[in-house]
């Protein structure tokens, strides 16, 4: 890796590093690409849409994507992820026995078409939730984990707020129809980045095609999952007040994006306008793992610890969507602190990562202590504070 370093009387230690050599092998002679021309992303017949990589989060395509509209059904992603992460937490159990009351029941729209005095499993509420959007299921699931569904909805709020989901608000676990129940396609978006990524081993039960339950055989209503192999989710919702709406979620060579669509005219819609989202992204753009989470990028002076350098890196995965065949216009620069101190904390920031594709930043991360350093003896940090001085002193006249 080509490094320039310059220690700035800001007290920052700049690092520029070429990032084709963190993510493939040197090459002896690197060819250029041809440049994608990329057009505008499509137009839909549709409210609203947002078109997001699920690892990077960056957002490709959009349209009035932050405006409050009713989400219909697909509020039962919130109800899900609050399931998973329960099981995550193992507070509950697939094989959990729910009492199915009266209230849930009586609930109207879709259902999944449990019986007042049934006990029905945690698992099979949970694949009726989300297979066929089941609001008899998904009020059970709030009455078992909440004790109703007015606390649930607080649960969801409250959960909602912790994912940046600040355009979203809950009065229920199914999206039937309240003037104060709304949501966004970028938070939609938000929230399914955290269900694909938060508990993937639950993720399967959304690319489920069908689901029979009480000798009723139900087919998902995503339409996609039958016409493109490489989509696996997510979830459908339909009322009166939303019209048609779509997650949906596909996968091809490593690189997944999210696509939601609200407010189309019809079942149909839905699936084609999903389908162009999904078609502009992969056609144009391409994800890239940069660095794996605990890779040390750095190792800069400590002053005052037992040892003298700090192992610096970042503690979670990161990726980069950008145009095709822009690749090797990837550029990293590390802002760290010139005068990190012990004692340090493996987490502890210290500087930030930044990431440009040509002159053009397109991603910033935290830097952090991969390493606990201890304080080292007096005479270690005496000695320590007798070199600061110097290299400071240097630093100054030089700068």
């Amino acid at each position: 890796m080509n490094v320039m370093m310059s220690i700035r009387r800001t007290a920052k230690l700049c690092l520029f590093a070429a990032m084709t050599a963190v993510v493939a092998p040197a090459m002896a002679q690197v060819i250029p690409q041809p440049q994608t021309i990329i057009p505008a992303p499509p137009q839909l017949a549709a409210s609203s849409w947002i078109l997001m990589d699920a690892n990077s989060g960056r957002i490709l395509a959009e349209h009035n994507a932050d405006e409050r509209l009713p989400p219909a059904s697909l509020t039962k992603l919130m109800t899900a992820y609050l399931v998973e992460r329960e099981l995550d937490r193992g507070t509950i159990n697939l094989t959990d026995m729910v009492n199915i009351s009266e209230n849930a029941w009586r609930t109207g729209g879709s259902k999944m078409f449990i019986e007042v005095g049934d006990r029905v499993s945690v698992d099979n509420l949970l694949h009726g939730i989300i297979i066929v959007s089941g609001n008899d299921a998904s009020v059970a699931m709030a009455e078992h984990l909440a004790g109703g569904e007015a606390p649930f909805a607080d649960l969801m709020n409250q959960h909602a707020t912790r994912l940046g989901m600040n355009d979203t608000h809950f009065m229920n676990a199914t999206g039937l129809p309240h003037e104060n129940h709304y949501s966004t396609a970028h938070d939609m978006a938000r929230l399914s980045r955290h269900i694909i990524n938060d508990y993937p081993e639950h993720y399967a039960i959304y690319s489920q095609r069908n689901f029979s339950f009480a000798g009723i055989d139900q087919p998902n209503r995503n339409r996609l999952l039958w016409r493109d192999p490489t989509v696996d989710g997510l979830k459908t919702g339909w009322t009166t007040e939303a019209g048609y709406c779509l997650v949906s979620s596909a996968q091809r060579d490593g690189m997944r994006l999210i696509s939601v669509v609200m407010g189309t005219s019809s079942d149909e819609a839905r699936a084609q306008e999903s389908q162009k989202l999904l078609s502009y992204g992969f056609r144009f753009y391409e994800t890239m793992k940069l660095y794996e989470r605990g890779a040390v990028l750095a190792t800069p002076r400590v002053w005052g610890g037992d040892i003298n350098e700090l192992r610096v890196g970042v503690d979670e995965e990161v990726f980069m969507t950008l145009p095709r065949n822009r690749n090797e216009e990837l550029r990293a620069r590390l802002n760290l602190d010139a005068d990190i101190q012990a004692p340090v904390a493996v987490g502890d920031d210290v500087g930030t990562l930044e990431v440009y594709l040509g002159e053009e930043m397109v991603g910033e991360r935290q830097l952090v202590a991969l390493e606990n350093i201890e304080e080292g003896g007096l005479f270690k940090r005496l000695f320590d504070q007798v070199q600061r001085f110097f290299s400071n002193l240097i630093s100054n006249f030089t700068s």
